[in-house]
């Protein structure tokens, strides 16, 4: 199978900018009734975008008690869940556990390692879309950005300062508001419309293995 290219970020760079979520589609639950709230909206959904933010460490052996923020979205809000507080622990303990729930996002592969420790509850029905893209024959790791430029053709951009950011903090910021609520939109978004994408990718030839017996 030949290797297929994703857009590097200049490429991406030059596509019409990604539609974000505006400021009152972005939830974050803090009395028991946003919180009921939330989790009526959310168990409904079959399908929610998801990743997660942590506090940085700057020094060697500095004790990592992250993941510290979780976020949920669908292609019309977000909520973004701050695991400080013992109600987020436990409607993100319920959400991540549900068979009925897709959780869908890119690069996985840690918070498969560290979520499950923080919630004390496995993660069930994960789709990291970063391999469905290698199944079509891209790298293994294509990430949000490139997957944007691919399946929306649309410029997906990160902030590098707010992605160091202190992401334990009590109060977020309007911009890590914005930066995390889109982190989990993205990959609803890009879910929502890779199935009528992959129609249009071109099936890559499986590469011939040699058979000295033959």
């Amino acid at each position: 199978m030949h290797r297929l290219i994703a857009p590097n970020k200049d490429e991406s760079a030059l596509l019409p900018q990604f539609l974000e979520l505006p400021e009152q589609a972005i939830h974050i639950p803090q009395t028991e009734a946003e919180f009921e709230a939330a989790f009526r909206a959310i168990n409904a959904e079959p399908v929610l975008g998801f990743d997660t933010e942590s506090k940085p460490l700057f020094n060697v052996g500095q004790h990592d008690s992250g993941p510290h923020l979780v976020q949920l979205a669908t292609t019309q809000q977000a909520w973004l869940l701050q695991l400080h507080l013992p109600m987020a622990l436990e409607l993100s303990r319920k959400v991540l556990a549900a068979e009925h729930i897709c959780k869908v996002g890119f690069g996985l592969d840690n918070d498969k390692h560290t979520l499950p420790r923080r919630l004390g509850v496995p993660l069930v029905n994960i789709q990291d879309l970063d391999s469905r893209f290698k199944q079509l024959g891209y790298g293994a790791s294509v990430g949000v950005r490139a997957a944007a430029a691919l399946v929306l053709q649309q410029s997906f951009r990160k902030s590098k300062r707010t992605t160091t950011s202190n992401w334990a903090a009590v109060d977020l910021t309007p911009a890590q508001r914005r930066y995390a609520a889109n982190d989990a939109h993205a990959p609803a978004v890009i879910y929502a419309h890779m199935t009528a994408w992959e129609s249009t990718v071109p099936v890559q030839p499986q590469r011939r293995r040699h058979n000295p017996q033959a």
